[in-house]
């Protein structure tokens, strides 16, 4: 099989765009919390208990890389998720990181069995 010159540009993009903003616990997390319904920055920080520069400093790359949308509604902005997919999206790489964890504790079980 041959690797497809669309599919090396479809993954570069995947990964400047979507990988780099999903590679932090705390964005994950917000994603979750929005995948619920929309939140401002100040209900994000108290949810997540982090510091609401933090939170707008996580919320400004998720909303750089298309991952949640902004509506002003009077003098705070609400979040929201761009694609309710993103949360269907992590729940099924958790579903693999468990997999992967339990088959790795059944080797180390197996080894130490012998």
């Amino acid at each position: 099989m041959t690797i497809s010159q669309t599919l090396v540009q479809e993954v570069s993009k995947l990964e400047a765009n979507l990988c780099s903003a999903l590679a932090d616990p705390t964005r994950l997390l917000m994603l979750y919390a929005l995948g619920e319904n929309p939140h401002n920055v100040t209900e994000l920080s108290v949810e997540l208990n982090i510091a609401q520069p933090t939170a707008s400093r996580h919320l400004k790359i998720l909303r750089e890389r298309g991952l949640v949308n902004a509506t002003r509604q009077g003098v705070s902005i609400q979040y929201e998720l761009a694609d309710q997919r993103l949360i269907q999206a992590l729940d099924l790489l958790r579903s693999v990181l468990r997999d992967s964890l339990a088959r790795r504790a059944n080797l180390m079980e197996e080894i130490q069995a012998e």
